[in-house]
Formats: C-alpha cells, structure tokens, sequence
C-alpha cells in the first residue's frame, strides 16, 4: 500500500511538470503577426526592454538594431535574431528574452449575439469563441460553419464547432434553414 502511495503521488508529480511544457507547445511554434504584442528583455540592460505591437507591415522597431521583420516568425526565432544582432558589436553575450503580451485578435460574425474581435487564446475551438461572442442567435446553424485563415490562398473552409482555431482567423456562423 505504501508502494502504491508513492507511485500515485510520483505519477502526480510529473503530469504537474509536464502540463506546462505541452501547454507551451503550441506558444513555440505558434508564428507572430500583425497585431500581435510581444515584450523583448535583455538581461541586465532596462534600455533594451522593449514591449511593442507588430505592425501591419510586420516589422517592430528595436534599439540599436532598426527595424525588424518579424512576420510569421516564432518567438524563439525572434530571440535569436536579436541575440545574434546584439552579438558582437554592443554585447559579448547578451541575455535575450522574448514573450507574448498579447495575441492578435480573431473575428467572429453572423449569427452570434455579439459579432466582433476578440482576444485570441493558444487551443480556442469555434465552440469557446462563439461563448465570448455571446452564443448563438436562435436562427444559427451548427452545420454551416465557414473559417477564413488570415493569410490562406483558400477563401475560407469549413468548419465545425469543435475546429480548431487560429489567431487571425474569421469565423462566419451561417443560417439556418427551418
């Protein structure tokens, strides 16, 4: 009994551990764009700290370096863009940090109580963004659900409620017919 105790509480332990890095899988991977806002740390050098938002061109500004073309790049890539532009000339091995502030918004309209933006976050499906819009009008069809993916050559596809979705996208909710 005592074996098992320890097993269980062991087991416990690591699904703590291990729930943050599978929670961070999809923030590594996840690619910047216009709207996004992301904070740059350099440690030991507040000057450098910088919290901005990606503009449409999707370029930031940043010290000593000018501007930086971080469109559908990911947040490890943009540290070590500028790790290795600090590198060097300004720093011998500079500390870098980058973080996300907050995610570009996805759209939502048609028949949902309350169309428009909303804060997108890492997992949202159809079904969570219709919730922050306020649910489904009494004529919204379940069935025909369209999803338009910012920057796709597609015009939109379909969808269901539990589809995944991106920041960026637009989810349209069409009518039914009774």
């Amino acid at each position: 009994m005592k074996y098992l105790a320890t097993f269980i509480t062991v087991i416990f332990m690591l699904l703590l551990v291990f729930k943050p890095i599978t929670a961070n899988a999809e923030t590594h991977s996840y690619r910047l764009g216009a709207g996004d806002t992301i904070v740059i740390k350099v440690y030991g050098e507040e000057a450098l700290t910088l919290e901005t938002q990606i503009t449409n061109s999707g370029t930031i500004n940043y010290p000593f370096l000018g501007a930086l073309q971080l469109n559908g790049l990911t947040i490890k890539a943009v540290e070590k863009l500028v790790y290795n532009g600090l590198k060097g000339d300004y720093f011998v091995e500079p500390n870098v940090f980058v973080g996300m502030v907050l995610y570009r918004p996805f759209y939502i309209h048609g028949e949902v109580k309350q169309p428009g933006g909303y804060p997108y976050q890492p997992g949202m499906t159809v079904n969570q963004a219709i919730a922050l819009a306020g649910g489904l009008t009494e004529r919204a069809s379940e069935e025909k659900i369209a999803i338009s993916r910012e920057g796709s050559k597609v015009e939109s596809e379909r969808g269901t409620i539990n589809s995944a979705i991106q920041a960026g996208d637009t989810i349209t909710i069409e009518q039914r017919f009774f």
